[in-house]
């Protein structure tokens, strides 16, 4: 019987202590373990691109990306992105070197075949304009280094049978497109099932939406992202197609030259 009573005693301590822990973990603890999920070191995607207007007419296209982790403890990133589909934007191409280090703006270059011309994108300004027509800045498409926002745990919820952190990010940057977003955090994988984006006017501006989340090579991934800018009615839905991990890429395919050539 006193056997019996220490190993009970035991285990509704290790159950105290698991939950004490679990509810000591703060909001940016919480952003640190999601931007830290292991995703490979070299990844890519075959990805359709759905633009719907508020009338509900759909434009497709068709991209490729590759991305792979560089630098210092493998924290930044480069990625080449190529439409394929349809002709008005084949041969297009989107190239990124992202830097995890605060203060050092990211290297984007766009190329436009129809123009034969590489541009940079650039600046504040730049990075607050929305990516090929769709419901994505520039500044969507790189990553932010966790200190670059005040994060705050507000609750836990119940959000479509998953128990979520739901965590409020102010960002520091005065010149950025949006005062602060509101992320629901599955803690099972770690991915956001939704974030909402408030403008300067801490008015709803855009709300993201992941779903078909899987693993694919023992990665967690969500396989659709559904960006809807409520302000204007307008979406875009990405489809995540053959995701892969940890391929053989080499870093110097991630140029400029590539870029306008279409391949690496």
């Amino acid at each position: 019987m006193e056997t019996l009573k220490f190993y009970t005693l035991l285990f509704c301590l290790v159950v105290v202590t698991t939950n004490i822990q679990a509810q000591t973990l703060n909001g940016r603890e919480i952003i640190q373990k999601v931007k830290d999920r292991p995703d490979g070191d070299t990844r890519s995607s075959e990805m359709t691109m759905q633009l719907i207007n508020k009338r509900g007419s759909i434009r497709e296209r068709k991209v490729i990306s590759y991305s792979m982790d560089f630098g210092r403890n493998m924290k930044d990133r480069k990625t080449l992105m190529f439409f394929r589909y349809p002709g008005d934007v084949k041969g297009t191409g989107f190239l990124t070197w992202d830097y995890d280090e605060i203060g050092k703006d990211d290297d984007k270059w766009l190329y436009l075949p129809a123009m034969k011309k590489t541009r940079r994108i650039s600046g504040s300004s730049a990075k607050k304009d929305y990516f090929m027509g769709t419901d994505f800045t520039y500044d969507d498409m790189g990553s932010r280094n966790v200190d670059e926002d005040d994060h705050k745990l507000l609750q836990e919820e119940n959000l479509d049978g998953y128990i979520c952190w739901v965590v409020e990010s102010t960002s520091k940057d005065s010149r950025d497109i949006y005062s602060k977003k509101v992320s629901w955090i599955r803690k099972d994988c770690l991915i956001a099932m939704k974030v909402e984006y408030y403008d300067k006017n801490k008015k709803l501006h855009r709300e993201l939406k992941m779903s078909d989340i899987e693993k694919a090579d023992g990665f967690w991934l969500a396989k659709k992202m559904d960006m809807k800018n409520v302000q204007t009615n307008h979406q875009t839905i990405i489809l995540i197609e053959d995701p892969k991990y940890n391929i053989p890429i080499d870093e110097n395919s991630f140029t400029v030259v590539n870029l306008e050539k279409g391949s690496i």
